[in-house]
């Protein structure tokens, strides 16, 4: 009987003991309650707190966790219709507040990003909602955060998910940038012929430079060749002057032969030419040459008759 008292005994000690042990698990924290009254926070791992007395209270979550929000139909400041949703970000820093200070953590941290987010998209145009997502997110997460600091949780991002206009909306939204994208290739097609012309004058011009240094390049030896010959014809009207100065007649012959015999060939190379009439005497241009022979036998020194001159005839026996 002793025994099965004892027996008992020991069994409602171990039974106490094992409501008395609390094992916390990695990642959360207990609120331990004495009498319903918070006392004290169970960190994780092993504890002991006496067994009706003391009772685990809240478990509550300490790591970062995620909040689906639904969707949302939302009026823009311009009156466009919306539907949008995103995720919230948080992590609880203080297990008592959470566990007391709110009730329903999930369901107010939802209510509440719920109601700021029409509140901040609210205050937006179309386009704006459309391009600014970060800045409806950096909004976002200050008021939710100010807001849940006594709940003692820490929003740590807020992300708007997708934003869904109308169907019309999106039509005329894709008819715009058509016509933006459009207008852009038109711009650029202008820009591009407009430097190709740009580039085609340049080298017109430059052609037009190059051209007129050419032209400027053989003027200038052109003049300077007729300069040259300028200069022999002047010698060469000296050298017959001074001829003609020293008393030799043949000079003056031998020059209005030259100038002659130069006007005779232009008459006989001109392609129109196909009878050539000289207005002047046979005799007169034999006189001519034969000046310009008497005066190629002085240049030459030759005093005494031709080898080629003819011979005396000989008398007949009837002449005297």
């Amino acid at each position: 009987m002793e025994f099965t008292a004892a027996f008992f005994f020991f069994l409602l000690v171990i039974i106490y003991l094992g409501a008395s042990i609390k094992i916390v698990r990695q990642g959360y924290e207990y609120t331990i309650e004495y009498f319903g009254r918070f006392t004290t926070i169970a960190k994780p791992g092993f504890n002991f707190y006496p067994a009706f007395f003391y009772r685990v209270g809240r478990k509550i979550n300490m790591m970062e966790q995620v909040l689906d929000i639904p969707g949302q139909e939302i009026i823009t400041k311009d009156n466009a219709m919306i539907s949008t949703d995103g995720v919230v970000f948080f992590q609880v820093l203080e297990a008592a507040k959470a566990a007391y200070e709110v009730n329903d953590l999930y369901n107010a941290i939802l209510n509440l990003v719920t109601t700021n987010l029409r509140t901040v998209m609210g205050s937006m145009d179309l386009d704006e909602t459309l391009s600014k997502r970060d800045e409806i997110n950096a909004r976002l997460l200050t008021v939710i955060d100010d807001a849940t600091t006594p709940w003692g949780i820490k929003i740590t991002r807020v992300e708007i998910k997708d934003i869904r206009p109308p169907q019309d909306i999106v039509n005329a939204m894709a008819t715009q940038m058509k016509a933006e994208r459009e207008k852009r290739a038109n711009i650029l097609d202008a820009e591009g012929a407009r430097a190709s012309e740009i580039l085609r004058a340049e080298g017109e011009k430059q052609g037009e430079i190059l051209q007129a240094e050419g032209r400027k390049a053989s003027a200038f030896l052109d003049a300077e060749a007729r300069e040259r010959a300028a200069q022999a014809e002047a010698k060469a009207t000296e050298m017959v002057s001074q001829a003609i100065a020293t008393g030799n007649a043949q000079a003056i012959n031998y020059f209005v032969a030259q100038e002659y015999v130069k006007a005779v060939e232009k008459f006989a190379v001109s392609p129109n030419a196909k009878t050539i009439l000289f207005p002047v005497e046979a005799t007169q241009l034999m006189g001519t040459l034969g000046g310009i022979g008497e005066l190629a036998k002085e240049a030459l020194g030759d005093d005494g008759p031709s080898n080629n001159a003819p011979k005396p005839r000989r008398k007949g026996p009837f002449e005297q």
